[in-house]
């Protein structure tokens, strides 16, 4: 009788556990969680690209190419990618298809050739790795990238970001940092119909089509962009964001009245600016001095918390910039050489903005003073590096300047600002003043609404070149003399996203992910007593937990 009882209260206890576990899972099923118990919470995505992958209303297609045999440090963010993008399907319902692709593993020479050129053409560049292993040196291309397809269109990602000055360890580590947004600003491009207004600003000189062409092109694959006349616009209003890019000439009272009114009225703006007349073809005369623009915004500005000074700022970390330096025969020699006037800005703020983002080259930039603006949060964004002085106008701006020795220690001002991001209620430059010649007093606004205006000292952060064979423009960024891409691009898209949409996908830059590596010293010291607790004390326990079973097994039947 009793052990039937026992065997009922066994039965009973099993189907209550099952009915639980059943219970739990269906609860869990209606309310999904995941708990990510790392410090910086890397196993997480934000909240604004899961509103994303919810939102998707159609199977989304991802094609990784990092795969094949990689080094340690690829293998990290292949696996990193993986990650994040199992996240990505989980919080889109399985919409997001994943899939990873060998580039290498193609028959022939000739496919692999025309794979490699198709990846490219999607905007998927191929990294070439140099390793030495036992006394060899070997070579690989690999292609850190993938294609994202959706509805018909596809758009390829480049997923080794970073700064190249970092040990490639820590530019892995912000790639991984970077994988979230990189692929989910990706998606947006392809899914979002709602595209934000960006205008920009012209009828003062600025920047013209064809050298402003790989911004805009850039813009055009985000946001709806358009050329705005501030003489022939009355609001301003249908705009997200503007952008003013290197205007030479000066603005009227009336389009600076007009720029105030979109400010006060909550609109964001981009200016980028140069103070001083400067560039390489006057630099070439032996005799030309950089003199200040007069573009009549310095008032504006001012009151807004920004002066950009009437200098040039020179920094020994430099871009370079050939110089004929001696005559072979009939041909001239020439030799790239460092031009202060190009500063390499590599140091930046902690902001979703400049975060792991590689080298900006400035030409003629002017340094940037923050004055006294009530309300209004002024964060320097970019810096130079600490070798770097500012020359006040007007500024010898001369090649001749590179062959002459400049003693090092002159370079000693230090990191000086060249980009600002200014965010709160700003005052208006006609508060207390008369308005404009025929501007009726109805509609001015004093006092404005919560904003944010970013401030660059250079204009030519936005100039592409121009190839001088094909008179096509080249990539934003890219220096012709080293071909090397500066991030002047990613720069800029990033501060255009924060600037339309504060608190979109721009906000996932700021993931942080800790590189925790291991203490070498430390190993060589420990490694004996480590292998021993690992290896020998698990074998130990063991006996010892036999001994002692075998122990209780004879005392209890020798009692019996």
């Amino acid at each position: 009788m009793v052990m039937k009882s026992k065997k009922t209260g066994d039965f009973l206890l099993l189907a209550n556990g099952l009915v639980l576990v059943i219970l739990l899972n269906l609860i869990a099923a209606d309310n999904f969680f995941r708990i990510d118990l790392t410090e910086e919470k890397r196993y997480s995505i934000k909240p604004q690209t899961q509103e994303l992958l919810r939102d998707l209303t159609d199977d989304i297609y991802v094609e990784v190419y990092l795969e094949g045999e990689l080094n340690a440090e690829f293998r990290r963010l292949r696996n990193a990618i993986r990650e994040v993008l199992d996240e990505f399907r989980i919080y889109s319902g399985n919409r997001v298809k994943i899939s990873f692709v060998d580039p290498t593993t193609a028959m022939s020479q000739q496919a692999r050739n025309e794979f490699i050129q198709d990846l490219a053409s999607k905007g998927v560049q191929p990294t070439r790795v140099v390793e030495q292993k036992d006394g060899q040196t070997s070579e690989k291309l690999i292609f850190p990238g993938a294609v994202i397809a959706y509805g018909g269109a596809e758009v390829g990602v480049t997923l080794l970001k970073g700064n190249k000055a970092r040990t490639p360890a820590e530019e892995i580590n912000q790639s991984i940092e970077g994988l979230e947004y990189e692929f989910a600003n990706a998606i947006y491009k392809l899914t979002n119909v709602d595209r934000k207004r960006i205008g920009f600003i012209h009828g003062h000189g600025e920047l013209d089509s064809l050298f402003i062409a790989s911004f805009n092109n850039a813009l055009l694959d985000v946001y709806d962009v358009y050329k705005v006349n501030l003489q022939r616009k009355q609001a301003l209003t249908d705009y997200d964001a503007l952008i003013i890019a290197k205007p030479t000439q000066p603005f009227s009272e009336h389009d600076k009245y007009k720029l105030d009114q979109y400010i006060m009225n909550g609109g964001r703006a981009l200016f980028l600016l140069d103070r001083l007349e400067a560039s390489m073809d006057s630099a070439s005369r032996e005799d030309y001095f950089a003199f200040p623009y007069e573009l009549r915004l310095d008032d504006l500005l001012f009151k807004y918390g920004i002066r950009i000074n009437a200098d040039l700022v020179q920094d020994r970390n430099a871009g370079l910039y050939p110089v004929v330096t001696g005559q072979q025969g009939s041909r001239a020699q020439m030799q790239l050489m460092d031009w202060p006037f190009f500063p390499l800005i590599n140091r930046y703020a902690d902001h979703s903005i400049t975060r792991n983002l590689d080298a900006v080259m400035m030409k003629f930039a002017s340094s940037l003073d923050t004055v006294k603006a009530i309300g209004i949060a002024k964060t320097p964004l970019a810096f130079t590096s600490e070798y770097s002085r500012c020359v006040n106008a007007p500024v010898p701006a001369s090649i001749n300047e590179i062959r002459r020795n400049v003693k090092p220690e002159s370079f000693s001002s230090g990191n000086i600002p060249v980009a600002y991001l200014l965010e709160g209620k700003f005052t208006s430059l006609y508060k207390n003043r008369f308005l404009p010649e025929g501007i009726s007093q109805e509609s001015f606004r004093a006092d404005g609404e919560e904003t944010k205006l970013i401030v660059v000292s250079d204009g030519d952060i936005a100039r592409n070149d121009v190839n001088p064979r094909t008179g096509n423009p080249q990539q934003l960024g890219l220096d012709p003399f080293t071909n090397y891409t500066f991030a002047n691009e990613e720069f800029l898209m990033n501060a255009v996203a924060y600037l339309a949409d504060e608190n979109g996908l721009i906000k996932t830059r700021s993931k942080e992910v800790k590189i925790r590596p291991l203490d070498k010293e430390k190993i060589r010291v420990e490694k004996t007593k480590w292998q021993v607790i690992n290896l020998v004390l698990p074998v130990v326990c063991l006996i010892l937990y036999g001994i002692l079973a075998a122990y209780l097994r004879r005392r209890k039947y020798s009692k019996a």
